[in-house]
């Protein structure tokens, strides 16, 4: 019997070893800002299963708080984005008034990639750092 249970944990062992590191120790909950620093985001997991990811722009600055971009202040800009891997988000992005298919990635614990794609041919990455200020 207690050689069972050692190899039951051995087995749990080499399973956990298995997962990614980024689903042990990625979490996208935060304030993040833009690469050009003209923009800030606060991102929550959300939805019924808490796996789904919600952003809203909470701050504007920098040449960003023009009077075209002050409209979209305290707007969603990911509204429930399902989890489709291991920390990266996949769906419909509300960028300014424009609807884009995009890409929420986790490339480390203070980074993360947006990328949205418009008609499906116009294609732009963004890199987004965890805002500690």
């Amino acid at each position: 019997m207690k050689t069972l249970i050692i190899a039951a944990m051995a087995m749990m062992g080499i399973a956990m070893a298995g997962l990614p590191v980024a689903a042990q120790t990625l979490n996208p909950e935060g304030r993040w800002e833009i690469e050009s620093r003209d923009s800030r985001y606060d991102v929550k997991l959300c939805g019924d299963d808490g796996t789904r990811l919600c952003a809203t722009l909470v701050w504007l600055g920098n040449g960003g708080d023009s009077p075209e971009n002050r409209p979209y202040l305290n707007t969603m800009i990911l509204d429930t984005i399902p989890l489709v891997g291991s920390a990266k988000w996949r769906g419909t992005l509300s960028l300014y008034g424009h609807q884009a298919r995009g890409t929420v990635t986790m490339v480390g614990p203070d980074q993360m990639s947006l990328r949205g794609c418009f008609l499906g041919i116009i294609c732009r990455t963004y890199q987004m750092y965890r805002y500690n200020g």
